[in-house]
């Protein structure tokens, strides 16, 4: 399944995850400019996954919409490529990986690759998305949490970066 989802310019507000031909068929909910959490929702309008950051810490979780522990996004030191491991509650480790400068990423674990996706947004916009699911075990709603997670991280360590300066 193909889905489309972005952020806002300001990570707050409500945003669309389409289908490919262009349906609604959820949203999310990006709490606020300053928590950096999420709710995701399906095309019925039920809560189907949040994702945050705990209090002082660079790891962002993701629960179901009942609030059971599903897995945890961190960031990887690499040189050369972008690197980030989720960690699913019984249900194995997923490496997300990424060339340098390159805006297409593929999540695999021990059997291959079993979903990609790739920022679609213009360079001066907010981060949009295309996400392909062909993994049995990652809810593709649970998928859009973590990619907005990671997109959280990679924000995160550039306004390090830029403050740095």
């Amino acid at each position: 399944m193909n889905l489309y989802f972005r952020d806002n310019f300001f990570s707050t507000g409500v945003t669309e995850i389409l289908n490919e031909q262009g349906e609604n068929v959820g949203h999310l909910d990006l709490k606020s400019a300053f928590s950096s959490a999420i709710d995701v929702y399906g095309q019925n309008g039920q809560l189907l996954c949040k994702g945050h950051f705990p209090f002082f810490s660079g790891k962002w979780e993701v629960t179901g919409g009942d609030g059971r522990p599903l897995g945890v996004l961190r960031s990887r030191v690499a040189f050369f490529t972008k690197k980030f491991t989720y960690e699913t509650q019984g249900r194995g480790s997923y490496e997300i990986t990424s060339p340098a400068f390159s805006r297409e990423y593929e999540i695999s674990d021990e059997s291959g690759i079993v979903a990609s996706f790739k920022q679609v947004n213009g360079w001066f916009s907010s981060g949009a998305f295309l996400l392909n699911n062909q993994c049995a075990d990652l809810n593709t709603y649970e998928l859009v949490t973590v990619i907005m997670g990671m997109h959280q991280i990679q924000k995160r360590h550039q306004a390090a970066a830029n403050s740095a300066t």
